[in-house]
């Protein structure tokens, strides 16, 4: 065992052998940590747990917390997985050089961001989960006549807008952009060649309305119709 040149006993080691200001320092950084960990965990029980007092009077401070990154659901250990492929596509309405209008063809907006993801180590999360989680809140915020219930439903609405409009853009196809369309194209998976189940694998579309687009749905600086 070491000692000093006095014959003493060791120098101390670990946090002892800090200064008291980096003492106080370590303490409070240890402090914080453990704060931020067990507010993430009571948001996340908070997310999963049955309803009740609390969520009810917090709820909206939970769900932003929790929402996108910290989502919990049990999708990964279904028993019955999504047995359907879900395009969403977009379309414009622009207005030509000549001064008239005219529809665009529908622009497959679920094969860009799989082009994007496909091969990439490190897809972001806008080209794994934007698309798809604006399609899935508007499917839940409106009925089958795709009539919106409340005020997620017109929220919903715009942010799926707002998304065609970006991906788009404010001139498309030699023309200026006054209005998108959104529809969804549904396909059934085909069972396995050794399933007994028969499945009609047709394409189903779920035609939106048209939605004009204004200068709020493009960033600053952009071009604007």
């Amino acid at each position: 065992m070491e000692r000093d040149d006095e014959g003493g006993a060791p120098p101390p080691g670990g946090s002892a052998a800090l200064s008291l200001p980096s003492r106080i320092v370590v303490a409070v950084a240890l402090a914080a940590v453990a704060v931020a960990a067990a507010w993430h965990v009571a948001m996340v029980f908070l997310h999963v747990a049955p309803s009740n007092t609390v969520t009810k009077q917090h709820g909206e401070v939970v769900d932003a917390y929790v929402y996108p990154e910290f989502e919990q659901n049990w999708k990964l250990f279904a028993p019955n997985p999504l047995q359907q492929n879900i395009a969403v596509q977009a379309r414009a309405e622009i207005r030509t050089p000549g001064g008239g209008t005219a529809v665009t063809g529908w622009t497959d907006l679920s094969a860009q961001d799989g082009a994007a993801i496909r091969h990439n180590l490190l897809p972001s999360h806008t080209q794994q989960n934007e698309l798809r989680r604006a399609w899935d809140f508007f499917s839940g915020s409106h009925d089958a006549e795709n009539r919106p219930n409340g005020l997620r439903g017109h929220l919903s609405e715009q942010y799926l807008r707002r998304i065609a409009a970006l991906r788009l853009g404010p001139e498309h196809d030699g023309g200026q952009v006054l209005r998108v369309q959104l529809r969804s194209a549904v396909t059934p998976v085909a069972p396995p060649p050794w399933s007994e189940e028969k499945i009609d694998t047709k394409t189903v579309h779920r035609v939106l309305p048209w939605w004009t687009v204004t200068a709020a749905d493009f960033p600053e600086g952009a071009e604007r119709p």
